[in-house]
C-alpha cells in the first residue's frame, strides 16, 4: 500500500499592516535626500574621520576672521593711527582669501554626496521612490550650496562684528556701513553656488572622491597659471576676453561687481569688460555645467 506524499505549506502572521499614513510624494523625497546631503556634507552620523575634513576647512575659513576680528577690537583702540577699516582687508578682499578654501571645501567634500552613491550603484535604490535622477541631483547640489554659503557667511560675519565692535563709535560704523551686510550675503551665495555647481559637474563624471578632487582643483590651478601667462603677453583688448577662462577668477568677477570696490582677483584683465558680460559668463559657466549634469543624470533613469 502506497502512501500518497502531498506538499504541505504554513502561513505565517508576521505583523505586517499596510501603510495608511499621507503619501507626500516627490518634494518630500526630495526633502529627504537634501537633508541627507546636509548630514554627509558635514559627516554627521558617521566616523570621526569623516568629519574632519569638512571642519577642517570650516575652521580654516574661520580662523583669519576671527584673528583679524581681535585685532580690529584690540589695536584700533590701541594703536594710534590704526583704522581697522582702512587697514584690514574689506569683505571683497576677504572673499579673495576664502575663496581657495571653499575651492577646496568643494572639491573634497562635493565628490562625497555624489561619487559613493554612483559607486555602490544604490542611485536605482533613491529611484525607487517617486524621485527622478534629475531630482537626486539637485537636492545633492542645494545641500552642497546651503553648506557651502554658510561656511562663506561665517567668517564674514565675524569679521564684521570686529570691525563694529573695533570702532571708535560702533554706531557710527554701522550705520555708515550697513550695505556691507546684504553684499556680503549676495557675494557668499554667488561664489558657493559656482564653486559646488563645479564640483557636482566633475563629481558626475566619475565614482572615485579622490579623482573629482583633484582634477577640480588641478583645473583651478592650471588655468590660473595659463591664463595669467597668456593675458601678461598679448594687447589688453584681447588679455580681459582670455581672462574670463581662469574657472578660479569668475566668481570674484561678481564678487567685485557687488562691492564696487578694487578688484580681488588673480587675473583682473577682465575686470576692463562691462558688468553685463562678466554676470552673463557667471551665469553661462553655471547653467553650462548644470546643463550637462542634467543629462548625465537623466541617463540613470533610462
Amino acid at each position: 500500500m502506497t502512501q500518497t506524499s502531498q506538499a504541505q505549506g504554513r502561513v505565517f502572521d508576521l505583523g505586517f499592516t499596510r501603510y495608511e499614513g499621507p503619501r507626500e510624494g516627490r518634494r518630500r523625497a526630495m526633502l529627504s535626500v537634501y537633508k541627507d546631503g546636509l548630514r554627509a556634507a558635514m559627516g554627521l552620523g558617521r566616523g570621526g574621520r569623516a568629519k574632519i575634513l569638512p571642519w577642517l576647512f570650516i575652521g580654516a575659513s574661520l580662523a583669519p576672521a576671527v584673528i583679524l576680528a581681535l585685532i580690529a577690537g584690540a589695536v584700533d583702540r590701541l594703536a594710534a593711527g590704526f583704522d581697522a577699516a582702512d587697514d584690514l582687508p574689506s569683505h571683497a578682499g576677504f572673499y579673495a582669501i576664502a575663496s581657495i578654501v571653499l575651492l577646496l571645501f568643494a572639491a573634497v567634500v562635493g565628490p562625497e554626496l555624489f561619487c559613493p552613491d554612483r559607486q555602490n550603484r544604490v542611485i536605482s535604490l533613491y529611484l525607487v521612490r517617486p524621485l527622478r535622477a534629475t531630482d537626486y541631483a539637485a537636492s545633492r547640489w542645494a545641500a552642497l550650496v546651503t553648506v557651502m554659503t554658510l561656511v562663506a557667511w561665517l567668517p564674514q560675519l565675524v569679521l564684521l562684528a570686529g570691525l563694529v565692535l573695533g570702532a571708535a563709535k560702533p554706531a557710527d560704523y554701522l550705520a555708515d556701513n550697513w550695505l556691507d551686510i546684504p553684499r556680503l550675503l549676495l557675494a557668499g551665495i554667488a561664489i558657493a553656488a559656482y564653486f559646488a555647481t563645479l564640483a557636482t559637474l566633475v563629481s558626475s563624471f566619475t565614482t572615485r572622491r579622490a579623482y573629482a578632487a583633484a582634477f577640480l582643483v588641478g583645473v583651478y590651478v592650471v588655468s590660473a597659471a595659463v591664463i595669467g601667462g597668456v593675458t601678461e603677453a598679448v594687447e589688453p583688448d584681447v588679455a580681459r576676453w582670455i581672462a574670463l577662462l581662469s574657472f578660479g577668477d569668475v566668481p570674484l568677477f561678481v564678487n567685485d561687481l557687488v562691492f564696487g570696490g578694487e578688484p580681488t582677483a588673480g587675473s583682473d584683465a577682465a575686470e576692463n569688460l562691462p558688468a553685463a558680460i562678466q554676470v552673463a559668463w557667471y551665469l553661462v559657466v553655471i547653467g553650462l555645467s548644470a546643463l550637462v549634469v542634467r543629462t548625465r543624470y537623466r541617463r540613470l533613469s533610462v
